[in-house]
């Protein structure tokens, strides 16, 4: 069993315009490879709620800000579509660079406003590399539906914005973030954890939920956000970049949880940046360990 490749937007189209002829209803899965569970349950969500599945493989050069994060990134397009064939997926669009920039692409999609803070502040042109390769994606596969993680909570945010913005007729599909047994959300960057950092890692998801939980009970915000930084500190990693407690619905800064809001976390373990954040409910009480 086999999962069958494009690297061209017109094999894409000409594939996609024949699930339409068909009246199929399609879905896009956005991924940049190495993938793991939390990539395989959003196909088996778009499974569900689809005929037609894309998955898209690409590393996207512009979304990275450091040139040595790019090239350390994995590149595991044989194993990821092994991984994608036994679910059923129907197509994997893996183009080369030159195909999705070509000579001359001078095009550049900016979302202000919620790609400005926290991973924005420390990735400068991050986010404008996210929403200019989901904007082409949207566009090339022409799918119904995407299917995104909230463990990029922010970057969620982002394409809603992107898409809402250029009027593309695509509904964006939020799935809960998927996390290993000892609660560290899983990422492609995992694998680029030493054994005894992967020890440690684990430790920010569990400050996220205490300190979640704390503020959902009533803590002050600033104070408890203060003893999880100090936390996350003693843990281990060496510099955290930001630590935030925001609205859920539009990331704006909350200094008092008067609305559903997202505690949201980027740390540095060793050589690796790791993010996460956990949903902080308005009411006491609901708080629950597989929110994210």
């Amino acid at each position: 069993m086999s999962i069958p490749i494009v690297r061209t937007v017109a094999e894409l189209r000409q594939t996609v315009v024949a699930w339409r002829r068909e009246g199929l209803r399609v879905a896009v899965v956005p991924t940049m490879g190495a993938l793991h569970e939390g990539h395989l349950g959003l196909v088996r969500t778009a499974l569900d709620r689809a005929d037609r599945v894309i998955v898209t493989l690409f590393v996207n050069p512009k979304q990275f800000n450091n040139p040595a994060d790019l090239a350390a990134y994995p590149r595991t397009e044989h194993e990821d579509a092994a991984k994608l064939a036994p679910l059923g997926a129907h197509l994997l669009y893996a183009p080369f660079a030159s195909e999705m920039y070509p000579d001359g692409f001078a095009t550049t999609v900016s979302v202000a406003g919620v790609s400005e803070a926290l991973c924005g502040a420390f990735r400068p042109g991050h986010f404008d590399g996210v929403a200019t390769v989901v904007a082409k994606l949207f566009l090339q596969t022409g799918a119904d539906l995407a299917l995104f993680g909230e463990k990029d909570f922010q970057q969620l945010h982002v394409v809603r914005r992107m898409a809402r913005d250029l009027d593309i007729p695509i509904e964006i599909v939020a799935c809960p973030t998927v996390r290993e047994e000892d609660g560290l959300a899983m990422s492609s960057r995992n694998a680029r954890l030493s054994r005894s950092e992967r020890q440690v890692a684990p430790k920010l998801a569990a400050i996220l939920f205490e300190a979640a939980a704390r503020i959902a009970d009533g803590a002050p915000v600033d104070a408890t956000l203060d003893e999880a930084r100090s936390a996350i500190a003693t843990a281990g990693y060496a510099r955290i970049e930001y630590l935030e407690l925001r609205a859920k619905e539009d990331l704006a800064p909350l200094q008092t949880l008067d609305r559903p809001g997202r505690l949201l976390v980027a740390a540095w373990l060793g050589e690796t940046r790791l993010i996460d954040n956990v949903e902080v409910p308005s009411q006491p009480g609901i708080m629950t360990r597989t929110a994210a």
